[in-house]
């Protein structure tokens, strides 16, 4: 609101030169020429329509729809701390403009560098000598950039800063010996932005030159100009007491963990949480905090599994595990800063190993309460855990038995409903709310809007691909209706993370969903990596497709993506949708960028 955004017309056969009138139903318009002017937005958010009307003949016009927004931002993965991942205050699109006619590929943006995490969005931001919305992109070769976020300025961005230290590099596949991140290891987990003070939270892995030596470290950069915020970066360690490492100590393992997870910001403190890369060597889930004034380490270090397992409580493998990483998800924080993660394939015994487990933990980092199925052993070792789908804290119920419920899914394909006052422990019968099946396996958080939650499953075991869904809240009963209101078309692995996108809470709802199937890379080595495909879907019924970016000239055309990297989630904010790819690199060798930012929204018209 309130900014300030440069139209051009173009009047075909006006051989005099009387350009045209600009109108707009709300904003003033200034520096008008006989075909140019600026237009500076009202307050109010909403959508508004600018024209341009032919002086020389008036019945000849053309629109140009932008939406005025009170967005505050998009400044975590999934837009907020309850991991919903829906917008309510998108003004320019709807389920009528976004079409095939309407609605595409507006620009794309090369990077050094796969993007895997969540691109996120700020607006009125002074920057550049002026007020502007921008996009912030954080890739695998340790490259940030922030672009603006409504016009092409690829070639000369705000800001682009590399944050690889002199006689280092950024990762490397091999070291790890897994392909499932391929081939550059360097920021995977999605940033955090604090706007009170301007500052992005990032983790960049690195290594020294020639060695497997690797170091994470949480920067702290401004918005800005992309410097160092004071006593940043600050090298990441910990330590808790613990035999899983075969001393009494456990060490946080910057090679052997993935810092996965997209990072929380609650209170003053940057929460970061990791996993493993591909379940190779000795891994635990941890999660640590961080204070935003100066760095310095927050009272305490979680780590999921700190001991070994004796029989017969030792499952056969792996001895310790555990790892916190949700398909990129970040812990959700309902309204007393509580924080919620899941926890894969991993030792457990209730007290101090917690695998296979939703964990309720406090902002110092304790276990307060927790659910782990009871099935939990059959879990582990059948590699079906709760841990590969992040969780979403529902808006609180004025009805119904559960006022507080959490949301999240399975490795196997059960969704899990629970009460956050009383998550279940563990038991010979599972104490949840609800459990139900799904028609795919979890490897991304749930979408929930207008008491409806939608997910895109996978099938991981090569046995044919499963349908979106969608399913809705009764708030008498404090449970979902377990027939789904809608399917939708059929995603490669692995499934989606769906935003939605919408006016309020109730009105204009779309969907929107990445099938990254051809991400190209895996556990089994890499291949030819396609596009990603950027799918948008009507909220009511997600078997109503309004537009995907494969239709367009047959699928290589207007509106193509780059190709593929998996988990990735579409950012929505303003009338635009911001993706994240590997550009035209095909893990193959072939291509000539290794990253990229693609940009969607309404056509010039």
């Amino acid at each position: 609101m309130g900014q300030s955004l440069n139209f051009t017309a173009t009047v075909t056969n006006d051989v005099s030169g009387q350009g045209v009138t600009w109108s707009a139903p709300s904003g003033t318009f200034s520096a008008q020429t006989a075909a140019t002017a600026t237009y500076t937005a009202s307050a109010s958010p909403g959508s508004v329509a600018v024209m341009a009307t032919s002086k020389a003949d008036t019945t000849k016009s053309a629109t140009a729809t932008i939406g005025v927004t009170d967005l505050a931002g998009v400044t975590t993965y999934h837009n907020d701390l309850s991991r919903d991942g829906a917008n309510i205050q998108e003004y320019a699109l709807n389920t009528s403009n976004v079409a095939k006619a309407t609605f595409g590929k507006l620009f794309s943006c090369p990077v050094n560098g796969a993007v895997f995490a969540q691109p996120l969005w700020v607006p009125n931001v002074s920057i550049g000598g002026g007020t502007h919305n921008v996009i912030v992109v954080a890739t695998q070769q340790d490259w940030v950039y922030v672009f603006d976020a409504d016009i092409n300025n690829c070639n000369s961005p705000y800001w682009q800063k590399n944050l690889v230290p002199s006689g280092e590099t950024y990762g490397n596949y091999a070291d790890v010996q897994t392909d499932d991140i391929y081939p550059d290891l360097g920021i995977t987990g999605t940033p955090v932005i604090d706007l009170s003070t301007n500052t992005i939270y990032l983790v960049a892995k690195t290594k020294d030159n020639g060695t497997t030596n690797y170091h994470s470290r949480l920067h702290a950069l401004s918005l800005t100009s992309g410097g160092e915020a004071a006593n940043s970066p600050v090298n990441i360690s910990a330590s808790v007491p613990g035999n899983c490492d075969g001393g009494s100590t456990v060490n946080l393992d910057p090679m052997r963990q993935n810092q996965r997870p997209g990072l929380a910001l609650v209170n003053g403190v940057v929460y970061v949480g990791y996993g493993s890369h591909g379940d190779e060597g000795n891994w635990h889930g941890w999660l640590l905090g961080f204070q935003t004034s100066n760095l310095s380490a927050a009272p305490s270090a979680f780590t999921t599994t700190p001991n070994a397992l004796s029989p017969p409580l030792a499952p056969p493998a792996p001895p310790c595990g555990g790892g916190i990483w949700m398909a990129g998800g970040a812990p959700a924080v309902d309204a007393n800063n509580n924080l919620y993660v899941t926890t894969g394939n991993g030792a457990f015994d209730g007290q101090a190993d917690f695998g296979d487990s939703y964990l309720r933990l406090s902002t110092g980092l304790s276990v307060m309460d927790s659910f782990t199925p009871s099935n939990q052993s059959s879990l582990d070792t059948g590699d079906t855990d709760v841990g590969s789908s992040g969780t979403a804290v529902l808006i609180d119920q004025t009805s119904g038995p559960f006022a507080h419920l959490l949301v999240g899914a399975s490795k196997a394909g059960v969704f899990f409903v629970l009460n956050r006052d009383s998550l279940g422990g563990f038991n010979s019968h599972d104490k949840s709310v609800q459990e139900f099946q799904l028609d795919g396996n979890a490897f991304s958080t749930p979408g929930f809007w207008n008491n409806t939650v939608y997910f895109f499953g996978t099938n991981s075991n090569g046995g044919g691909e499963v349908n979106g869904e969608s399913f809705a809240f009764d708030n008498t009963s404090g449970k979902f209706n377990t027939t789904p209101t809608s399917t939708g078309p059929q995603f490669g692995f692995a499934g989606a993370t769906p935003s939605i996108s919408a006016s309020s809470a109730t009105t204009d709802g779309i969907v929107w969903a990445i099938d990254s199937g051809q991400y190209g890379t895996s556990d089994n080595g890499p291949s030819a990596a396609g596009p990603a495909i950027l799918h948008a879907f009507d909220a009511s019924n997600i078997s109503t497709e309004l537009w995907n970016s494969s239709q367009a000239s047959g699928g290589r055309g207007r509106d193509t993506a780059g190709n593929a990297v998996k988990f990735t989630v579409p950012t929505v904010a303003n009338g635009k949708v911001y993706i994240g790819t590997r550009g035209s690199d095909d893990t193959l060798g072939n291509g000539s960028t290794t990253g990229e930012l693609d940009v969607y929204g309404l056509l010039p018209n």
